[in-house]
């Protein structure tokens, strides 16, 4: 019987840009492949130049799994943010409507993630972003965060993805604090959403953006 729920239909692009993370691509890189339900769903790891066994594990996974697709990001491309730019060949790539930018540091910690994140796009109308939230505690429990624009997502984007890492620090009052493991945007704002990365944040600006986020998450 054909399946007819709103799901379904959703198909997802899941990007991630990699530099010599052999070790975390071989521990972490299945828990994205790996997910189970009916979402159509790709992965896309985007190699910058790796020096390690990078490429070999990319290449044996790709062979077990016909939903990843790699491509390499060449050293020799300036650019005032390799990541920036890492990311949008990445999203080049992608075939969906929702991209989803995550980290191989932050797998997933449900197998149903991304069925529930489908669910979470098909169940509520003119979304641009989704923040995806999990707690390492209780493995199952997955919050998602919805945003009607874009712009009401970019100072938690600011906030974590800021070029000192720091970002996605600490394991407490993670979505008060904004920790998200995962973004999803909808692809007619990817580039806008992509911008706000790996840009220095501090000082006042910081404080700002800090405010921000607890003030809108304050009473989640």
């Amino acid at each position: 019987m054909e399946n007819t729920t709103k799901e379904k239909d959703v198909k997802l692009s899941v990007v991630m840009v990699v530099h010599n993370e052999a070790e975390l691509l071989q521990q972490n890189l299945p828990l994205f492949l790996a997910q189970i339900g009916d979402t159509a769903y790709e992965v896309i790891v985007v190699d910058d130049s790796s020096s390690d066994a990078t490429p070999d594990i990319l290449k044996s996974m790709k062979a077990e799994y016909p939903h990843l697709h790699t491509t390499f990001f060449p050293k020799s491309v300036p650019n005032p943010s390799r990541l920036q730019l890492a990311m949008s060949v990445g999203v080049k790539a992608a075939h969906s409507e929702w991209i989803v930018l995550v980290d191989i540091n932050r797998p997933p910690t449900s197998e149903k993630w991304i069925d529930n994140l489908a669910q979470t796009i098909s169940n509520e109308q003119n979304l641009e972003a989704v923040l995806v939230y999990s707690d390492k505690k209780q493995q199952d429990t997955i919050c998602y965060q919805s945003f009607q624009q874009l712009e009401e997502v970019i100072p938690f984007i600011l906030k974590a993805e800021r070029r000192s890492g720091h970002g996605h620090q600490g394991k407490h009052l993670k979505i008060k604090r904004g920790i998200y493991d995962a973004v999803t945007i909808r692809r007619t704002r990817i580039y806008d959403a992509i911008r706000q990365y790996d840009r220095i944040i501090k000082g006042l600006r910081l404080t700002r953006l800090r405010l921000s986020v607890g003030w809108n998450n304050l009473w989640n």
